[in-house]
């Protein structure tokens, strides 16, 4: 079974609806190690409200913090450090979908980030939206996994944009899953469309 993690190039670009729809379309588990703010409508909540298969099971935070700030800050303020041996992946016989906190190298304490949640043999996927100044958040974000040697692929979120989208896959060489289109909405049936879409890619 595979484990995916999904990372973004900045906050708010749009990975939990591409969590959702990698959930969706392998039927996998989902677990979010951090949750940082918002724990009445955590992301957790959010995707089991996504997911229609009967398959996926939903894991519980390593840390739930109360503040929506970064996790190395709102665990100070709820007098508590991080540590890494604390966050340990859930067992399953199932693939795994694990869903990060902001970008790689958001703190989780005054040693590690985000990127040393991912393990060596994590398949990991980069959600970019399109913004002034995504280019270089993008290529900064592949080109660091790709120094560590992970297997990385794309997801390109929002609407389409293609002079920024064909020089990220010019200079990165990887693999695009697929794009999220704007949409309205996201509920159930979106979610499991685009599922059908990405499923060959995963």
């Amino acid at each position: 079974m595979k484990k995916y993690f999904i990372t973004g190039i900045s906050t708010e670009v749009g990975k939990t609806i591409a969590a959702a729809i990698v959930t969706e379309a392998l039927e996998a588990d989902y677990w979010k190690p951090i949750q940082a703010g918002d724990l009445e409508h955590s992301d957790t909540h959010k995707i089991k409200q996504f997911i229609s298969n009967k398959k996926s099971v939903f894991h519980e935070n390593a840390f739930a913090l109360n503040t929506p700030m970064s996790p190395h800050a709102a665990a100070e303020i709820d007098g508590i450090t991080i540590n890494l041996k604390d966050i340990i992946a859930p067992k399953t016989e199932n693939n795994l979908v694990i869903e990060g906190a902001g970008g790689l190298l958001v703190p989780l304490n005054d040693n590690d980030t985000i990127l040393d949640l991912i393990q060596p043999n994590y398949k990991v996927i980069v959600v970019s939206r399109h913004y002034l100044g995504s280019i270089n958040h993008t290529l900064l974000t592949v080109k660091l996994l790709q120094e560590k040697g992970f297997d990385v692929s794309l997801i390109f979120s929002g609407n389409e944009h293609k002079t920024t989208e064909n020089i990220i896959q010019k200079m990165t060489n990887i693999p695009v899953i697929g794009r999220i289109d704007e949409e309205p909405y996201f509920d159930e049936n979106v979610i499991a469309e685009y599922a059908e879409k990405f499923r060959e890619n995963l």
